[in-house]
């Protein structure tokens, strides 16, 4: 059933029942019995033509995800004042091994044009919030995201280990990490680290500015102060007050 579930991406979202058995790598009698079941059960819906697509039961036994919508929760409403600040795109995103998975995205319509989106998956080592939650991550997290090849999306994209840690060890510095044109030749990203009650990084914020613009100073302020007020939403949830921030973090 989850290999069924797997055929399923951003690029396949609407599969006949013979594209899934192949996608999934299953007989195609074994795929009819397991689409069949996942259909009455709602993790599936099939559409006029015959195709299926994931059902909306499936969406909301995932927002059930405390690390996901959770954060959400406690970051939207600063997600929305820090764009209302801004004009541009702000994202919110949390680590699942060694990618970062976006929960949330607040875009204008004359923001610089990005390729997230809710729910897709992007390397650690060539986004901001990437970067923030590589740098705060654990230990033998650097050495297991340099053990393959660092994937190039632009010409600046960081593909040497030894620039990469640099890098990393400027996020934990400043608390503040800038992806400069790594994604797309036209975008900058500013994240900082969104903290849980005992100080740990559970998330991470972004704002998507223009690279041509140089505003980075001018919104670095704005960002950190963004992820600092989810920080402290997150610790009061559960009664307990935030870990204090080391100096220039």
């Amino acid at each position: 059933m989850l290999a069924v579930l797997d055929a399923f991406d951003a690029s396949h979202r609407s599969l006949s029942l013979t594209a899934l058995a192949r996608r999934a790598g299953l007989p195609l009698a074994t795929a009819h019995r397991l689409v069949a079941a996942l259909t009455r059960w709602g993790a599936l819906e099939r559409d006029a033509t015959g195709a299926y697509h994931i059902g909306l039961r499936l969406w909301e036994v995932a927002t059930l995800s405390p690390r996901g919508v959770g954060v959400r929760e406690a970051a939207l409403p600063f997600m929305e004042d820090l764009y209302e600040a801004t004009h541009e795109n702000v994202q919110l995103a949390v680590r699942d091994g060694l990618e970062v998975v976006y929960v949330e995205l607040i875009s204008g319509h004359s923001a610089v044009q990005v390729r997230t989106r809710v729910g897709s998956r992007w390397p650690l080592h060539a986004t901001g919030v990437g970067l923030v939650l590589l740098a705060y991550g654990p230990p033998r997290l650097y050495e297991r995201v340099c053990a393959r090849p660092l994937r190039r999306y632009t010409e600046l994209t960081i593909q040497d280990p030894h620039r990469l840690r640099t890098a990393l060890a400027e996020v934990r510095r400043t608390g503040i990490a800038v992806s400069d044109r790594q994604i797309t030749m036209d975008g900058l990203s500013i994240a900082a680290p969104v903290r849980g009650p005992g100080g740990e990084v559970v998330a991470s914020l972004s704002v998507v500015v223009p690279a041509a613009e140089g505003r980075v100073p001018g919104l670095v302020p704005a960002v950190r102060v963004a992820a600092h007020g989810i920080s402290r939403t997150l610790a009061a949830a559960l009664g307990q007050a935030p870990v204090a921030e080391a100096s220039g973090r």
